[in-house]
């Protein structure tokens, strides 16, 4: 059985004006929150929509659903609860007046060490948002070949040294596997020395991460079953922290002529960046369902 923490923490929504005017809410409407998170945004939907709007929170995380139920239990019966891919939410909801996804990974996930997304502390390689299912991190790193590492750190982390750290490790897991956060991070600083802020395994825990969750072919899955699941007329809200997803959701709304598109994205003003770091490189994009 999981070890889940049920300490209620405070999460910072970002871009919560934005979002809300995305949305365009109103009392009584019905809203999927597809990554709940901690139930930030979640509860401005449901101050927004009371006092007998509905949302449905969905995550994949069921720490995060922990956490998120303890946040959001003011709001009582009006929110339903469900432990699984937003890019299933069709099988839980149809008819609803909006969508909301913030994409990308939370801050709770890389401060806590047990869950290895990060390589400033030692924790077990997994990375896995559902830790009751699929691959990790290190099955991924002591199973794949070096031109499968190179690809997913190529296309996924935009890692420039792609093949040689997939080369290392490779060499590096013939004399031991690689078992924790800090295994891995080593082989990469040992490589590639650290110039500037930016730690020389950021790109390749990012790229792993993106591989063991499938984080791409989610958010394809997630942008068509929002189709699914909207009225007509209904507004999708999208927050993406990365190029990748952001030119992956650009595209879909664009060139899906069931989106009414709105044409940029919106960008954080400068007064949310300095109060909230997290917020600078994330971009609202909005659709209308036709």
């Amino acid at each position: 059985m999981e070890n889940i923490v049920k300490t209620p923490r405070l999460h910072v929504p970002v871009m919560p004006v934005e979002v809300l005017q995305g949305l365009d809410l109103k009392a009584g409407d019905s809203v999927i929150d597809g990554t709940v998170g901690l139930g930030g945004h979640a509860t401005l939907i449901l101050e927004r929509t009371a006092p007998t709007g509905r949302l449905i929170a969905i995550d994949r995380d069921a720490r995060n659903l922990v956490v998120a139920k303890e946040n959001l239990a003011a709001f009582g019966e009006r929110v339903s609860y469900v432990r699984a891919s937003y890019a299933d939410m069709a099988k839980h909801a149809r008819d609803v007046d909006a969508v909301f996804l913030d994409i990308g990974f939370s801050s709770v996930h890389v401060d806590d060490a047990s869950r290895g997304f990060s390589f400033q502390s030692e924790g077990p390689l997994d990375m896995r948002y559902d830790t009751t299912m699929g691959e990790t991190a290190a099955d991924l790193v002591n199973g794949a070949t070096d031109v499968e590492l190179a690809e997913i750190l190529r296309v996924y982390g935009e890692e420039t040294m792609a093949r040689r750290i997939a080369g290392a490790i490779v060499a590096a897991r013939r004399a031991k596997k690689f078992v924790t956060t800090t295994d891995l991070a080593t082989v990469i600083t040992t490589l590639i020395p650290r110039h500037g802020k930016t730690h020389p395994a950021t790109k390749t825990f990012q790229a792993l991460r993106i591989a063991v969750n499938d984080e791409l072919g989610e958010l394809k899955r997630g942008l068509e079953a929002a189709l699914q699941v909207l009225k007509p007329g209904g507004r999708l809200v999208v927050i993406t922290f990365h190029s990748l997803e952001d030119r992956l959701v650009k595209h879909a709304l664009r060139d899906d002529d069931r989106w009414d598109a709105v044409k940029k994205a919106i960008k954080p003003g400068r007064e949310e960046q300095v109060a909230n770091p997290r917020s600078r490189s994330a971009k609202v994009r909005i659709a209308i369902k036709r």
